[in-house]
């Protein structure tokens, strides 16, 4: 599987941004799909799952309230909707997808087998 991530840029605190994933080299849309983001000089972090069927998705609770994950199957996509964006949500997005075995949501990066190549959100203050 392979991920492209786009959607990333420089915003407003306050602001909005949609970043987007698509996958590839599949049949079908990955059962588990995530948001994750990096700072500088910390540890990759858990923002948004969302599973196949898109009910019940999970967020880290920073983000909670501002922030909307979502997928297309049909196009093999998955969306993550920044809203009220504050100057600390500035990093790294990156999208992952778990192995097809697994229907779990985790939290773990260590519970994802593939990754985009990342897109840079920076919020200024």
């Amino acid at each position: 599987v392979q991920l492209q991530a786009s959607g990333g840029g420089l915003v407003q605190a306050g602001g909005s941004l949609r970043l987007s994933c698509e996958a590839s080299g599949r049949s079908s849309s990955p059962y588990v799909m995530g948001w994750f983001r990096q700072s500088p000089g910390k540890e990759r972090e858990f923002v948004a799952a969302i599973s196949w069927s898109g009910g019940s998705p999970v967020y880290v609770d920073s983000v909670q309230g501002r922030f909307t994950i979502a997928r297309d199957n049909a196009k093999k996509a998955v969306y993550l909707q920044m809203n009220s964006l504050k100057p600390e949500d500035t990093a790294v997005y990156y999208c992952a997808a778990r192995a097809p075995q697994f229907t779990v949501l985790v939290r773990t990066p260590r519970g994802y087998a593939y990754w985009g190549q990342g897109t840079q959100v920076t919020v200024s203050s």
